[in-house]
């Protein structure tokens, strides 16, 4: 039974991941970054991390709310007399006989009840309470920016992940029409060979390109495996997974703005500079909660008691009555050792590194906008060169392979015309993949 079971799980592992394996996606640029932000465990993450911002700033804001607690306690009380007043013999009724009286006045009650509501109301803090519900409401709006932030890395990732796939996949595509070339190329020099037009020795060179063809073949499927391996990571997919792409590249000359233009869009919309922007907002309320405890704490408190047994009422009897009472209370620390000037200090220190967290962020983001503008002006250009070297490469080849067949080139000239095609069609698809990388770089780097 325990070898019947081992092989039972044996065989549904191995279907297991050949279906695994025959799964196949054909997917577009849109899906592939809805896929990925749906599976991105980081952006779970983060999305908590706002969930428990979010709530904590709804804790901070009933602070100045009013409060209702109730308490209960029984209490079992040791055995004790009870309080009494011995009075004089009795010499108020003439023909009776004197008599001492004694007159309890608390009797020993054991059991003892207190059930108490009490309802409490801030009423002056001097801005201990507010500051600290801005401070929590700052500090969760910077949360959410951070999820933005982590949102746009992730979809970038996402983009360069998937044209990473479609550079290789083209790469393959002009490696294999590439090896076509050269197997015709093989096929011609054999012929001519025959014809007494050729040496042996021109048949070995074009048989030696066609071994670095196949090879180059070989690391063009590879990079191709290892690009979808990479991709279906990014995609939280299993990696086993076939993806098709169902994009192409289509780059859109689009017009930019100035550099200091992008630079102040950035500025407004970069979650980066609005999230650490809120966290010196949040840095400021909390000096404030802070100074707060300079000032006296006034508070209206409320009770409502149901005792047994309740002393306010006298006799005291054993049975739950009810009281209230209404008082306001003021508090204030005359001597705490600095306490408060250390929780100032300490606010005041957390808002000046707030502050120079904003500076160095928008530091870093004019750096960043500025880098990314010059690299879609550079990519632009060899887009268009690689465009023109593209176009050139094809019509040497063409001319020389009729000027081959016809005896008016040497083989190296054909060899030569087929490398610098291969490597034309090469460096095209790396510029466009460039260019369009660079305009993510800096749409992601402008905030849009």
């Amino acid at each position: 039974m325990k070898r019947r079971s081992l092989l039972i799980a044996g065989l549904a592992a191995f279907f297991s991941l050949t279906a695994g394996a025959k799964q196949k996606l054909v997917l577009s640029i849109d899906d592939a970054i809805r896929i990925g932000l749906q599976n991105s465990k980081a952006l779970h993450s983060s999305q908590f991390k706002l969930d428990a911002a979010a709530a904590k700033a709804s804790e901070t804001n009933t602070l100045a709310l009013p409060s209702l607690k109730f308490n209960g306690v029984y209490t079992r009380l040791s055995e004790v007399p009870p309080e009494a007043v011995d009075l004089p013999a009795n010499s108020f009724a003439p023909g009776f006989p004197p008599t001492d009286l004694s007159l309890t006045l608390s009797p020993t009650i054991l059991d003892n009840y207190s059930l108490r509501a009490t309802l409490a109301q801030p009423l002056f803090t001097g801005k201990k309470i507010s500051g600290a519900i801005e401070a929590a409401d700052y500090s969760a709006r910077a949360t959410e920016q951070d999820l933005r932030k982590d949102k746009a890395d992730i979809t970038y990732g996402i983009q360069e992940a998937y044209w990473v796939l479609y550079q290789a996949i083209e790469a393959k595509r002009f490696v294999d029409e590439n090896v076509d070339q050269v197997r015709i190329h093989e096929t011609d020099a054999d012929n001519l060979l025959r014809q007494g037009l050729l040496t042996k020795n021109d048949l070995m060179k074009v048989q030696v390109q066609m071994s670095d063809a196949l090879v180059r073949q070989i690391d063009a499927e590879d990079a191709v495996q290892l690009a979808m391996y990479s991709l279906n990571n990014t995609l939280g997919l299993p990696l086993q997974t076939q993806i098709e792409l169902s994009s192409a590249i289509r780059v859109n000359d689009r017009s930019w703005d100035a550099v200091d233009s992008l630079i102040k869009s950035a500025m407004d919309r970069r979650p980066e500079v609005l999230g650490m922007d809120a966290r010196v907002k949040a840095g400021e309320a909390g000096l404030e909660s802070a100074r707060g405890s300079w000032w006296p704490q006034i508070y209206l408190v409320g009770n409502y008691s149901y005792l047994n047994p309740n002393t306010r009422y006298f006799p005291v009897v054993e049975q739950f009555k009810g009281t209230w009472d209404l008082s306001v209370s003021l508090s204030y620390d005359i001597w705490n050792w600095w306490q408060t000037g250390y929780q100032t200090a300490q606010a005041q220190a957390q808002l000046a590194q707030a502050q120079e967290g904003l500076s160095i962020v928008r530091d870093g983001v004019t750096l960043e906008v500025t880098q990314c503008y010059l690299s879609i002006e550079k990519a632009k250009e060899r887009k268009a060169v690689s465009e023109q070297g593209v176009a050139q490469a094809e019509e040497n080849y063409r001319i020389m392979t009729g000027k081959y067949k016809q005896g008016l080139a040497v083989n190296s000239d054909l060899r030569d015309a087929e490398v610098e095609l291969l490597q034309a069609k090469l460096n095209l698809t790396q510029s466009l993949v460039n260019y369009q990388l660079a305009i993510a770089r800096l749409t992601r780097a402008i905030g849009e």
